[in-house]
């Protein structure tokens, strides 16, 4: 059903608009969503990229395209499709790239997420294609100046003060800059991994001041997950099944305590802003450690594709039989089972997962 604020932008003008604008800000979920292939829903399809998922079997499992790829890259829906919807979101964001992200379809949110993607710009080269969360920025200024066409400025301000701004990034930055094979050897030569972790953190500062500036008051901003644990990170480091690479893992540790410390600081510093530092890192590290307590099976293979030798995930590729039984979906990402239980830790957890207050309580303020 169409909500009555959406039919009177069709038929009536911007200042009329925001007259009825106690109408179109009611109790619905409404997320702008930023960040790598973890929350991706899409945009990688509209790039000339290496980075896709565009090709069956990804979506297997999403029941809105009827098991049709969407661009996510995993089976079914993502943490934040699955928060939006536990929180009663109208619909999922959509890919900002999609044609028709425009108009009244904006006021349900957008997602501007990239697989590849990182905080530093240079992170994903490899990949060609990928919209860094510089880029992504620079598309949500795109989307609040229509925002602002729409409801006026005074109405837009109030409107993006009670939207949920989701950042889920930082990984690719290790993955596929820092700690990329062969090619980064002269970098890490040169930069030490505490200089390294600086560098992103001092950048991730100015994205999130920018995105204060724009307007953004509620955030959720996810820690770098255990990518020692991963798959694809596990193989390349000859690490024995059930363990992880400890060097890739304390590299995350080390950049999640400075990325907490800066949750701390910007919530004093910010007048009205509210972050919420969402613990990826202990959330799916508790799902590897325990797998068997939380209905899974495997937790060191992919469902999908193979990691000896190196075969992604496609439709030529090998696929377990049941795919809520393993943590990961491909090399990299983890399967929709496992989101789930990582979603609603951020929903409603305590501050081992969740800090200072939960998604929930986010969402209520």
């Amino acid at each position: 059903m169409l909500h009555a604020c959406n039919l009177l932008l069709l038929i009536m003008p911007a200042m009329a608009v925001g007259t009825n604008y106690s109408q179109l800000n009611n109790s619905a979920y409404i997320a702008f969503i930023f960040g790598d292939s973890l929350v991706d829903a899409g945009n990688n399809d509209y790039i000339f990229t290496l980075s896709k998922a565009d090709s069956p079997p990804y979506g297997i499992d999403f029941s809105p395209s009827g098991g049709r790829p969407t661009g996510r890259f995993t089976n079914g829906k993502t943490i934040s499709d699955i928060i939006g919807q536990l929180l009663g979101a109208k619909s999922f964001s959509p890919p900002y790239l999609a044609p028709s992200t425009h108009g009244s379809t904006i006021l349900g949110g957008v997602n501007y997420a990239s697989g590849a993607a990182g905080i530093l710009n240079d992170t994903g080269s490899l990949f060609i294609g990928r919209i860094s969360l510089d880029t992504q920025i620079s598309y949500f200024e795109n989307t609040r100046g229509e925002l602002v066409g729409m409801l006026g400025e005074k109405n837009a301000e109030e409107f993006l003060r009670k939207i949920i701004f989701s950042v889920t990034i930082g990984a690719n930055d290790f993955l596929n800059n820092y700690l990329e094979p062969i090619v980064s050897i002269p970098e890490r030569a040169r930069i030490s991994p505490d200089k390294f972790e600086r560098i992103m953190i001092v950048q991730f500062r100015r994205q999130l001041q920018k995105l204060y500036s724009l307007g953004a008051r509620k955030f959720i901003i996810s820690a770098v997950g255990p990518i020692g644990c991963i798959p694809y990170d596990r193989v390349i480091n000859l690490v024995p099944r059930g363990s992880c690479a400890e060097s890739s893992n304390e590299l995350a540790r080390a950049y999640n305590a400075l990325l907490r410390d800066l949750i701390v600081e910007l919530n004093t510093e910010l007048f009205g802003a509210f972050f919420v530092y969402a613990n990826a890192y202990d959330s799916v590290l508790e799902i590897i450690q325990n797998f068997g307590s939380y209905g899974f099976e495997n937790a060191d293979d992919p469902c999908c594709g193979d990691v000896i030798p190196p075969v992604p995930c496609s439709v030529r590729s090998n696929m377990c039989q049941d795919r809520s039984k393993y943590v990961f979906w491909d090399a990299y990402h983890p399967t929709e089972a496992a989101n789930n239980i990582i979603a609603k830790q951020f929903l409603d957890g305590d501050q081992r997962f969740v800090y200072p207050i939960n998604v929930r309580q986010l969402f209520l303020l």
